[in-house]
């Protein structure tokens, strides 16, 4: 699959869209998934169709980071601002929590105490439904399956990295519940202050990924220091 098409599935939106965009997901009957795409996560689609097909397979995808406003550039395509789970995700479960629904969370990914801390910071609640990120798919899908109400909209954040999140949210979608899958990588990790965010100059330029390879740079050495020579390659190669 090229890069045109891969972009071509992106919702790109303003800022100013994106209260219209939550309030589409909290009204919705159906399940929808929501993931990010990054530079990282079309280097892993162009080396794996799994991890592509599952990808494409999302309701949403979201534009996150300069390096995929760069190929939306190449390609002609206008890439709108820039969103990503960090912030896209807070603003969600603070709307469902205003909403007139009933909502059932849950937080699979991280680890102790990182996930139990994270997830009352992100939810303001400790009424969630949480299992570690390095389990097997078979048993989130049990403990979905087992704590999920169809009266409800269960509303899963899956923070566990790519590519195992979104093979599990389109798995999870599958389930006969509403319900609203959310890929959310570190999501946890930052709001349990495992992590912290870039300084916000350097997230207005684009350049939180080089704040995160200075803080972490074995854990992400590969995703950018070789990812990103990687990424412009297959930009020129698909």
């Amino acid at each position: 699959m090229s890069n045109k098409e891969i972009l071509n599935k992106i919702s790109y939106l303003n800022y100013d869209d994106l209260d219209g965009f939550i309030a589409s997901l909290l009204q919705s009957e159906l399940s929808n998934t929501v993931g990010f795409v990054n530079q990282h996560s079309i280097n892993l689609m162009h080396d794996d169709d799994s991890v592509r097909e599952n990808f494409l397979s999302l309701t949403h995808l979201l534009r996150d980071g300069i390096g995929v406003k760069l190929a939306c550039k190449i390609y002609g395509i206008d890439p709108k601002d820039n969103f990503n789970g960090t912030d896209v995700i807070p603003a969600i479960v603070n709307a469902l929590k205003m909403s007139n629904r009933t909502v059932k969370f849950f937080a699979y990914g991280a680890t102790e105490p990182w996930l139990t801390q994270g997830s009352k910071t992100l939810f303001k609640t400790e009424e969630v439904i949480k299992m570690n990120g390095f389990e097997q798919d078979n048993l989130y899908i049990e403990n979905f399956k087992n704590n999920s109400e169809k009266t409800a909209l269960n509303c899963v954040v899956l923070a566990m990295g790519m590519p195992k999140q979104e093979k599990l949210a389109v798995i999870l979608s599958s389930i006969d519940v509403p319900s609203l899958i959310i890929c959310g990588g570190a999501i946890i990790d930052f709001q349990a202050g495992k992590v912290k965010r870039a300084p916000e100059i350097l997230r207005t330029l684009g350049l939180e990924w080089f704040y995160r390879l200075l803080v972490e740079p074995q854990r992400l050495f590969n995703r950018y220091v070789i990812g990103i020579p990687k990424f412009f390659y297959n930009l020129v190669v698909h």
